[in-house]
């Protein structure tokens, strides 16, 4: 993925700083670090692309999903509703905040639908989780207009989706609370790390506290351990280190998007017009931080042929999230049966929906059809002419097995 490609002189000098002072914690202990606050610096990098008047880091993208919904005020019993693509995290999260997923219909941007949030209301729906899937974002006005109809608190998780915009807003900015993923897989790495960013000060307060075993970091001459617990917290603190890394590649956003952006527009161009294969849905190209691009095959059989043709003809670098472990249901049977290392509060409740007999027919119809695969802003341009060739042999062969045209 694009940070990872770009490490250089700017995370070593990052990191060194903070070795000079030896100062890892990111609380406190001002005299020994010298005016040197990294994981402040990274959270003024990210605002300063947001847009976001508050931004939180911490220890991983999973983390900040679970700030956010505690900062949003989601817990015990609480209804969410979740799409059935997304990194696991994003359910996780509800399921140990104390709430109950219920699945809806994703649709051809990758994201929840507005139909599809709409047909899983209950009359104890408290929340959305909507999660900005593959770089791209979901139709917000649609989605916004049913959360205002129904009262609905939205959460966004936006792990693999910074930097992209909706009409020129942030995604991450339209719910109460919004995240970002840092690990090492995305747009950029802090290795571990993410970040929560809302513009409610009262939720930004919370995230604060809650990530910190509840200290409200208002320190005196006497220290930290005189500090007040305004509320019940945990350990989501992000390091100093990992920090470091975190701004100087937050820094480089802007760049990598704008080489994501041109290389993903001379491969659709190159792709287009072949019979049977088409692209996602995106709400805003504008917006789209182009960290993935997005086949359509016309069916799951269809895409299958493709990911086994291209495997033989020695393609790599694509994802095919329907038979992959993480990021779609089908293979979350631990999920489905909730099993888990103790007892949790989804167990002591009427769930309604059972997980195991799911009637997803749109989400399995979407994801079955689609490849994904990461941009590199470390491609050349002959690269990418080079794999677009690649890939159009590979759908045509694959293709020509059964007769789309």
């Amino acid at each position: 993925m694009p940070g990872s490609e770009l490490f250089g002189i700017e995370e070593r000098r990052e990191i060194d700083e903070v070795l000079e002072t030896g100062v890892l914690f990111r609380f406190n202990h001002d005299v020994q670090r010298k005016g040197r606050w990294k994981a402040l610096d990274f959270e003024n990098e990210v605002k300063k692309i947001t847009g976001a008047k508050f931004a939180h880091a911490v220890s991983s993208g999973s983390t900040a999903v679970s700030c956010a919904l505690a900062a949003a005020g989601i817990g015990s019993g609480d209804q969410v509703i979740v799409p059935p693509f997304t990194y696991i995290a994003s359910v996780e999260a509800v399921i140990f905040t104390g709430g109950i997923p219920i699945f809806a219909e994703i649709d051809e941007t990758l994201c929840l639908s507005a139909e599809g949030i709409r047909k899983a209301i209950t009359p104890d729906t408290k929340a959305v989780m909507l999660v900005h899937m593959c770089g791209q974002m979901a139709n917000m006005d649609e989605i916004l207009e049913v959360c205002k109809e129904h009262n609905l608190v939205l959460i966004e998780d936006c792990g693999q989706a910074f930097s992209a915009t909706y009409k020129g807003i942030q995604v991450g900015l339209f719910g109460k609370t919004g995240c970002y993923s840092f690990d090492f897989f995305k747009i950029a790495t802090a290795g571990e790390g993410g970040v929560l960013v809302t513009n409610d000060e009262s939720c930004y307060k919370l995230a604060d506290s809650y990530s910190d075993h509840g200290h409200d970091h208002i320190t005196d001459s006497r220290g930290r351990g005189m500090e007040q617990h305004p509320v019940l917290g945990f350990n989501y603190r992000i390091s100093e280190l990992h920090a470091a890394v975190g701004v100087a590649q937050t820094r480089k956003v802007p760049h990598i998007r704008e080489i994501n952006r041109k290389y993903k527009k001379m491969l659709i161009d190159q792709l287009s017009g072949i019979p049977g294969l088409t692209f996602t849905a995106i709400p805003d190209e504008s917006g789209d931080s182009a960290t993935f691009l997005n086949l359509l095959l016309p069916d799951t059989d269809a895409a299958k042929r493709t990911v086994d043709t291209m495997t033989k003809d020695g393609i790599g670098g694509f994802n095919y999230w329907f038979t992959n472990m993480y990021h779609f249901i089908n293979q979350w049977q631990h999920l489905k049966d909730l099993k888990s290392a103790a007892p949790l509060p989804i167990h002591h409740y009427v769930i309604p929906q059972d997980y195991n007999t799911l009637n997803l027919p749109i989400s399995q119809e979407v994801v079955g059809r689609l490849i994904s695969f990461g941009i590199r802003c470390t491609w050349t341009e002959d690269e990418v002419v080079a794999l677009a060739g690649k890939i159009r042999s590979a759908v045509e062969k694959a293709l020509a097995l059964k007769a789309y045209a």
